[in-house]
C-alpha cells in the first residue's frame, strides 16, 4: 500500500486504515520513483483532451504540467491511476485521457500523448508491505518503527512528554504528523516514525517501554497495531513508577511476539 509521497505527503486512505482498521503487521517497505504519463485512446490528439482522470496524489504532482499544457481541461479523481487508465479504455468512457504509469496505459491498450508529466523528476512514493499479525521480521539495521499515539488526557506538554522519551535516548524521529481520530473536532492522534526496530534492546527497549504509557497502537517494519497502556497524566508530568514500567514491558513483550489487541 502507498504510505507517503515525497511531494504530496501522506496517503490519507492508508493512514486512516492503519489507525482504525483491522490489526496488521508492516513487514517491510520500498521507495518507488514516480513517473507519470498522459495516455488516451488511439487516434486521440492533445487538442481532443478535455477531461482527464487520475488519482488525487497523481493530480497533485502534475498540476503544473496540466496548467501549462492542458489549461482548459477538467480533471477528475478516481481510486487509482490504473483505474483511470481502465476507465479511459472502456467504450463510452467519460474521460478523454488518464495520467498514469506507462505500464498501466500500455496494459489497457492506450497511446501515450506525453511522458514525464510530473512536476518533480525526483518524486518517489513509499510503499509498505502488510501482513496479518504474526512473527515479526528480524532487524535489518535499517528499520523504522511507527507509533500512533492517542493522548488520553489532553494537557499542556502532553505531546512533548511522549517525544522526550525518544529524544533523551537518542532515538531519531523521521516523521511526525497529527491525524483526526474521528471522535470529534479537535480530537487528534499523532503518527510518529522512529529509526530502529522494536526488538532491538539497545535503544528501543527503554524508549518503547517509556512511550507505552502514551500510545494505544504501534506499527513498524517490525510491528503493526499492538495496544498499549493508556495514560492518565495530571496537568503536570507525573513521576514514572515501577508499576508503569512493569506494565510497559508486558506490552512491549507482546508487541515483539507479534500479538495485537
Amino acid at each position: 500500500m502507498p504510505l507517503e509521497n515525497s511531494v504530496e505527503g501522506s496517503v490519507t486512505a492508508t493512514i486512516a486504515e492503519l489507525i482504525n482498521g483491522d490489526p496488521l503487521v508492516i513487514t517491510g517497505e520500498t521507495a518507488v520513483p514516480v513517473d507519470f504519463a498522459l495516455f488516451a485512446r488511439p487516434g486521440t490528439v492533445m487538442e481532443d483532451v478535455k477531461r482527464v482522470a487520475t488519482h488525487p496524489h497523481a493530480l497533485a504532482q502534475c498540476r503544473g504540467w496540466l496548467s501549462q499544457r492542458l489549461p482548459d481541461a477538467d480533471t477528475h479523481t478516481v481510486s487509482s491511476t490504473a483505474a483511470a487508465a481502465r476507465a479511459v479504455s472502456e467504450p463510452g468512457a467519460p474521460y478523454d485521457a488518464a495520467i498514469c504509469a506507462v505500464i498501466a496505459g500500455e496494459h489497457y491498450g492506450l497511446k501515450a500523448l506525453a511522458t514525464g508529466v510530473g512536476d518533480r523528476a525526483d518524486a518517489a512514493t513509499r510503499f509498505i508491505y502488510l501482513s496479518r499479525p504474526g512473527t515479526l521480521p528480524e532487524p535489518t539495521g535499517a528499520d523504522l518503527t511507527s507509533l500512533v499515539a492517542f493522548i488520553d488526557d489532553d494537557h499542556p506538554g502532553a505531546l512533548i512528554e511522549l517525544l522526550n522519551q525518544f529524544a533523551v535516548r537518542g532515538v531519531n524521529l523521521t516523521r511526525l504528523e497529527s491525524r483526526p481520530t474521528g471522535d470529534g473536532l479537535g480530537d487528534y492522534c499523532f503518527c510518529i516514525d522512529a529509526e530502529g526496530h522494536v526488538a532491538e534492546r539497545g535503544s528501543a527497549r527503554p524508549s518503547w517501554a517509556s512511550a507505552a504509557s502514551a500510545a494505544t497502537y504501534v506499527s513498524s517494519a517490525a510491528t503493526r497495531a499492538a495496544r498499549a497502556t493508556e495514560i492518565d497524566p495530571p496537568l503536570r508530568p507525573r513521576p514514572t513508577t515501577d508499576a508503569d514500567f512493569v506494565e510497559a514491558e508486558r506490552w512491549l513483550a507482546r508487541v515483539r511476539a507479534g500479538y495485537v489487541d
